[in-house]
């Protein structure tokens, strides 16, 4: 298997990806929720609805404050990571149009699988960053991904992707 940059091989990023306790966590209680079902559901309301949306907002906090406290560590660094968070999610939502299409999928469906595409970069990859290579700096991948890639892609990116969806599926 090939190396990866800072001499972790793919094959075991791959499988640190796969077998990672969240990822088995989020596995294993979809599992269960299809298994039992509604009254599955109800029995874990205190947990999967109330509980988890505190979680949530302070998760997304701490992630928002680490990026502001790093983002001016963003000067000086490659021109080229500023230019993939940019560009990078255009080119994600690119591609996810033409496999959307390819398919058929529908405008809506076109649309949401677009905007997903071009937001993987900062819904998981700083948290498959953060254990893959726990070298690699947060100010970079946080500050770039939630100070950069996020409002670009708010404020231009799902607009243009909604245009660009249109123009193509319809």
């Amino acid at each position: 298997m090939p190396a990866a940059p800072h001499g972790a091989s793919v094959g075991k990023i791959l499988h640190e990806s796969f077998t990672d306790g969240a990822q088995l966590l989020l596995l294993g209680a979809m599992l269960v929720g299809l298994i039992t079902g509604e009254a599955g559901k109800t029995a874990m309301q205190p947990f999967s609805g109330d509980l988890f949306k505190g979680m949530l907002a302070f998760f997304l906090l701490d992630m928002g404050l680490t990026a502001a406290r790093n983002f001016h560590n963003i000067k000086g660094n490659s021109p080229f990571l500023i230019a993939y968070a940019i560009l990078g999610p255009i080119a994600h939502s690119f591609i996810a149009l033409m496999l959307a299409q390819a398919l058929g999928m529908s405008l809506g469906d076109s649309l949401l699988l677009m905007v997903l595409a071009a937001s993987a970069s900062y819904i998981a990859v700083p948290a498959a960053l953060k254990l893959a290579i726990p070298e690699a700096s947060p100010s970079l991948y946080l500050g770039l991904s939630l100070g950069l890639t996020f409002p670009l892609n708010i404020i231009f990116g799902i607009p243009f992707y909604d245009f660009m969806a249109r123009w193509v599926i319809n």
